[in-house]
């Protein structure tokens, strides 16, 4: 399984080069900068190595060295300026090529993965230097460098803290006085690196420090502007993951731990995956801040997650006053006067002032929040919330399977810790309904996270709102949770379920990445469903927990989600080629690599599959399927039993399955096998049989009924209105509605989507009577759906305002827009897409282009 040159990025596939089965990263030190008004982030990355002890082969050779256009081959004792090294990729690509393979002399190469970076050193870092590292326990070696390093590497993780000062010792020694000796190549997809006369991967040194920029046009950040108008920067969660952030070893099973030193304008908050929230210390001769984070949880390195902006931290009271006077001035995304700014927001304060004063402790031993952030909406308090569900499942006594880190399943206090410490992050113009949404909900649904799958694998959580132009409703992250601006409710604060429903479930779903995703994550990127399948699994059972339902309203809202779920999955598989709709793509070769340890992700560059929700969707349903086959409550009581087997590893497929028929035996002697379950449900497109076969018990429940009752006198309504003369005098129709659910008002829409038509008069009638331009965004969603398809030009103004504020949920409604030929739709989608397309994800933008241009 070779891959011998380089694809190109606009065809399916993401290459992952790192040549992991010959050598490890174990710990990155990052030192970086963010500059503004150059758009870019500059600094180093240091990398501590560890050779696997592994012979590499011919083969090995040719696929680590297959290069491709866009090459770059310079001494690394040589530096450049940013411009230089960048007008260089295209001119040295056809001589560099050839002349970097033909000079390895067999030489060891280090293979990075590497895109949209400017290179300018790599140097060996001279750990001798630090007399400290003589101290280590360990075997003395006769190579100095590698042996303290390697003793370094032993050190228990009980004395983690010792081990992450010998890392920033490490960091900050000189390079070796061998300058020149490494040499360094950047092509498309990678960052090869060389020294002279070493020829495996054991006698490579130990430690490299690379200095590096990144480009403004680098896809895994994103340069924008948030709410108020100021400037931000956050990594996107890109298909490329953070290759173009930091030269990395991409593959999951290159699992490290880092520390980072972010330096940010004064005025700015650093957010990033960290077990600890930092505290800031100024440094006067640039006025800015230094931030530092770190991790002692080997994570993969597409796990790192960095945020820097001008967010404020959301507070238990927010002031009203000052919020609504910012949101008539800058209408949440205009610009606003910096004098006016600065009055409203206090900039000028330190940023440590707002992070000093957070409600979140720190420290290990630190296990509830301050009182006033801790509460809920009164009918979602989270005091009661039980776990005497689980009391058969003894914590004690855990065996942990993973490498040695300070793993929080063993410590005792964190086993008591039902709402670990939390803060969210939000622009200023959405500060109160990041209050009366994210910050009061978040403790319940920590508390019904911990209560259905136990110990938090985390100590800690951010939440930050993030720009408009985030491509998703949420991305899960070590210790930090972004959030679209979309699941903040745009009613009013006395909307009571339908304000909080789908805030509540999203909150829930990110909060389950993090024991499905990331504590538990996927050895094979291509089998998503790991990571998404689960997460919308447990978000409704969590959500449940949160809302304390009775069984029966369990059951009622597990079933009209499922039925929901179902009919989105049947549009996107009649809509999708078949080969996008397959949960396993790679089958029996799931997990494969390449003997160096390079291989690709099926389909990961295709924009198409960006927004497809299969994986999500075709993954619940198999975990539906299996609890039904074994009982719901046995299922999560088995969910439990897994994360406490597989925590702190990679999984594929067949270790859930396994474990799950071997947990309950009857299952197979009912033939259900592994390979009936690969072949019914991961390894071919469609649908299977019980799937189709359960959606006609979903369409009979009580809230469907409740939903379709409500359905007819909609379309007797209209039906009354239609062929009515023009100069009749208008009369406010009326219609005796049962009040709905958000999840009821969805089935609504879709329901009266599929009516060819609906008079103008039940259209006005419709929107007045649930608000629908007060609903969430799913809501809304499917209102301007109906918008759209009827031609009620008296809601242009609710697309529009979807389109520009509800980017995440907005791109196949200009596909609406453009495919009815309306004149004035179609300059809708025109206009629209002119205002957002500049803070556009990019993969929306070129699919949403494609529709519109």
């Amino acid at each position: 399984m070779e891959h011998k040159e380089d694809l190109d990025p606009d065809r399916d596939d993401l290459p992952l080069r790192a040549n992991t089965n010959h050598i490890l990263v174990r710990h990155y030190v990052l030192d970086l900068s963010i500059h503004f008004d150059h758009r870019i982030i500059s600094g180093s990355i240091v990398l501590f190595l560890e050779p696997c002890s592994r012979v590499r082969t011919k083969a090995e050779d040719d696929t680590v060295l297959g290069v491709s256009d866009g090459a770059e081959s310079v001494e690394a004792g040589q530096s450049a300026e940013r411009s230089v090294l960048h007008a260089a990729a295209d001119d040295e690509c056809i001589q560099s090529s050839p002349m970097w393979q033909n000079s390895s002399g067999g030489d060891f190469t280090l293979v990075l993965d590497c895109c949209d970076l400017d290179v300018s050193k790599v140097e060996e870092v001279d750990v001798t230097s630090v007399s400290a590292m003589m101290s280590l326990p360990g075997v003395i070696s006769q190579n100095p460098q590698a042996g303290n390093v390697q003793n370094l590497f032993t050190l228990p993780s009980s004395h983690w803290q010792q081990k992450h000062r010998f890392y920033l010792m490490c960091s900050r020694a000189p390079g070796t006085q061998d300058e020149g000796s490494l040499q360094f190549y950047r092509d498309k997809w990678s960052l090869q690196v060389r020294k002279k006369g070493v020829t495996s991967s054991e006698e490579f040194p130990r430690v490299l420090r690379i200095y590096y920029e990144t480009r403004p046009t680098g896809g895994s950040v994103r340069w924008t502007k948030d709410q108020d108008n100021r400037v931000c920067v956050y990594t996107a969660g890109s298909p490329i993951n953070n290759r173009a952030l930091f030269p990395c070893q991409e593959p999951p099973v290159a699992m490290s731990t880092w520390q980072a030193t972010v330096q940010a304008p004064h005025e700015c908050v650093v957010l990033m995956s960290g077990e600890e929230p930092a505290v800031p210390t100024e440094d006067a001769e640039t006025n800015s801040l230094i931030w530092n984070y770190y991790v002692t949880m080997p994570m993969p390195a597409s796990t790192f997650t960095l945020a820097v902006g001008h967010w404020r931290q959301v507070t238990a009271e927010v002031p009203p006053a000052s919020e609504s006077e910012l949101r008539d001035r800058m209408d949440c995304g205009k610009a606003a006067e910096s004098g006016e700014w600065a009055r409203l927001s206090g900039v000028g304060s330190s940023s440590s002032e707002v992070v000093k004063g957070s409600s979140l402790q720190t420290g290990r031993g630190h296990q509830t929040t301050r009182s006033d952030s801790a509460f809920c909406y009164s009918s979602l308090e989270d005091e009661e919330l039980s776990v005497a569900d689980y009391s058969g499942m003894v914590d004690d006594g855990i065996s942990c399977s993973h490498g040695d880190y300070p793993c929080r399943f063993t410590e005792r206090s964190a086993r008591s810790q039902r709402v670990i410490p939390h803060r969210v992050f939000s622009p200023v113009c959405l500060l109160q309904k990041a209050q009366m949404g994210v910050l009061k909900l978040l403790p319940c649904c920590l508390a019904a996270a911990y209560a259905v799958l136990g110990v938090h694998p985390f100590p800690r959580l951010d939440v930050l709102i993030v720009p408009a132009g985030f491509s998703s409703l949420g991305m899960a992250s070590p210790h930090i949770i972004f959030l679209s601006q979309s699941v903040l409710h745009a009613g009013s604060p006395d909307s009571g379920e339908n304000g909080v429903s789908l805030c509540g479930s999203r909150i829930c779903h990110e909060i389950a990445h993090s024991w499905f995703g990331l504590v538990i994550g996927a050895r094979d990127w291509t089998e998503e469903w790991i990571s998404e399948g689960f997460a919308t699994c447990l978000e409704d059972i969590i959500w449940a927990q949160a809302q304390k339902l009775s069984i029966q309203e369990k059951t009622e809202q597990f079933n009209l989600k499922a039925l929901l779920r179902w009919r989105r999955l049947s549009d996107e598989l009649q809509n999708s080629k078949e080969e996008l709709q397959i949960l396993r793509p790679n089958m029996e070769k799931t997990g494969q690599v390449s003997d160096s340890g390079s291989s690709t992700v099926k389909h990961a560059l295709n924009p198409e599959k960006t927004f497809m929700q299969v994986h999500y969707l075709k993954g619940y349903f198999l975990l539906r399927f299996l609890a039904s086959q074994v009982g719901e409550q046995q299922f999560i009581d088995f969910f439990r039993l897994f994360v406490r087997k597989y925590h702190g590893q990679l999984i594929l497929s067949q270790d859930f399955l396994q474990m799950l028929l071997l947990t309950f035996p009857d299952m197979e002697r009912k033939g259900l096998t592994l390979g009936a379950i690969y072949a019914d449900w991961l390894d071919r497109p469609g649908i299977p049989k019980w799937l189709s076969e359960r959606s006609a018990v979903w369409s009979q429940t009580r809230l469907v009924e409740e939903v379709k009752a409500e359905v007819v006198k909609w379309i007797l309504l209209s039906q009354s209105h239609q062929g009515k003369g023009r100069k009749r005098k208008r009369m406010e129709p009326k219609v005796n509605c049962k009040e709905l659910t958000s999840d009821q008002l969805v089935m609504l829409l879709e329901l009266l989507l599929e009516e060819s038509e609906l008079s103008v008069a039940s259209m006005r009638a419709l929107q007045r009577t649930y608000s629908l331009q007060n609903q969430d965004a799913e809501v809304r969603h499917r209102w301007c759906e109906l918008v759209v398809k009827h031609a009620y030009t008296q809601a242009y103004g609710d697309v529009e305002h979807f389109l520009i504020h509800d980017q995440a949920m907005g791109v196949y409604l200009y596909g609406e827009l453009m495919v009815q030929e309306d004149p004035e739709q179609q300059a809708l989608a025109h206009r629209c897409l002119s205002l957002v397309q500049e803070e556009m994800d990019q993969s929306a933008r070129r699919v949403v282009e494609e529709m519109v241009l």
